[in-house]
């Protein structure tokens, strides 16, 4: 298990398995914004820009971002719909990884990532370097699925799911804040499961900037 105890309860003063609010689902039926998008590798590419180190924008093919480093991990799925999907496997490419293959300037502090027609999510860049986080190219020991996010997908783990984002296509560094897609339509900037952090009028002074 990825953490905690079993689904069905906690011993006393443990973690329980799942935030509250979730219940466990053990279907993953895939929910987007637009249509799924077509893959064409011979125009792929993935891509580092922002506040780089080297001020420079880092870029791999399809070919390329195969051969970079892999891990596998098991994970807890979290949706803000108020479902958790116990155990999925992910594997593909360690965040950690692709920082340290572009590295950021010493001044960043959060992160845009960037999928097909335009989607993003932001995050802290601590949560984007957070143990489980891979660029994910298979799920349950196979490709992703079209609906699931091939070719690419982030997997954020311990943050909602929107944070996840298919169709991954780019990673911009920030030396400040800014709302995604979603966090400029009323989801909350933190999307923290465990403190039930989905909307944005939850939000406190502090908790993100403003909207657009």
């Amino acid at each position: 298990m990825s953490e905690g105890e079993d689904a069905g309860g906690a011993g006393e003063g443990a973690r329980p398995r799942l935030p509250p609010g979730q219940a466990a689902r053990f279907e993953h039926r895939p929910q987007h914004y637009g249509r799924v998008p077509v893959f064409r590798p011979e125009r792929w590419d993935f891509r580092v820009f922002g506040a780089t180190a080297s001020l420079g924008t880092y870029r791999w093919t399809w070919d390329e971002f195969g051969s970079l480093p892999r891990t596998d991990v098991v994970r807890d799925f979290h949706c803000v719909m108020r479902f958790s999907v116990p155990d999925v496997p992910w594997a593909g490419v360690p965040a950690t990884e692709i920082v340290r293959l572009a590295p950021p300037s010493p001044e960043v502090t959060h992160v845009m990532a960037w999928g097909e027609y335009g989607y993003s999510a932001n995050m802290r860049v601590g949560d984007f370097l957070s143990e489980g986080v891979v660029l994910a190219t298979h799920r349950d020991g196979a490709r992703l699925a079209p609906e699931h996010g091939f070719p690419l997908r982030l997997v954020v783990p311990h943050l909602y799911g929107w944070k996840s984002v298919k169709w991954l296509r780019s990673v911009e560094y920030m030396v400040g804040d800014r709302r995604g897609f979603w966090e400029e339509r009323g989801y909350h900037n933190g999307a923290d499961p465990w403190k039930e952090e989905r909307y944005s009028h939850q939000e406190r002074p502090g908790n993100g900037p403003p909207r657009r």
